[in-house]
C-alpha cells in the first residue's frame, strides 16, 4: 500500500489548492484516511481525517470551514480542498492511511505518502 500526493504548489493568500492522494493495492474503502502537515521546524500535525465510508470526517480547528477531505473509493483516491488559504498553512502535506473504517485524529497510520508542498505567499 502506497498513497502518493498530487496537486500542491505555489498559491497567493486567499486562494484555493486541491490536493489529491491516489492509493494502491486494497480497495479504498477499507482504509481510514487522513491528511497531515508539517511546516519548517515544527512537528507534523493533524489536519483533517476521512472514515472508510467517507460518510464521517473530522478537522483540525485551524482548517475548519476553510478545508474539506473527501474520498472517491471508486479511483482509491482521498482529496483535500483548501479554500481561503493563508500563509500559515504553509507546509509539506502528508497523506496517511491505516486500515479500519473510522475517522482517527491520531498519528498512529500505517502508511505515509512522501508528501507534497503547499506555498502560501502573503
Amino acid at each position: 500500500v502506497q498513497p502518493v500526493e498530487s496537486g500542491g504548489g505555489l498559491v497567493q493568500a486567499g486562494g484555493s489548492l486541491r490536493l489529491s492522494c491516489a492509493v494502491s493495492g486494497r480497495p479504498g474503502s477499507s482504509y481510514t484516511m487522513a491528511w497531515f502537515r508539517q511546516a519548517p521546524g515544527k512537528e507534523r500535525e493533524f489536519v483533517a481525517t476521512i472514515s472508510g465510508s467517507g460518510g464521517r470526517t473530522y478537522y483540525a480547528d485551524s482548517v475548519k470551514g476553510r478545508f474539506t477531505i473527501s474520498r472517491d473509493n471508486a479511483k482509491n483516491t482521498v482529496y483535500l480542498q483548501m479554500n481561503s488559504l493563508k500563509p500559515e498553512d504553509t507546509a509539506v502535506y502528508y497523506c496517511a492511511a491505516r486500515s479500519g473504517l473510522r475517522p482517527y485524529t491520531g498519528t498512529e497510520y500505517d502508511y505515509w505518502g512522501q508528501g507534497t508542498q503547499v506555498t502560501v505567499s502573503s
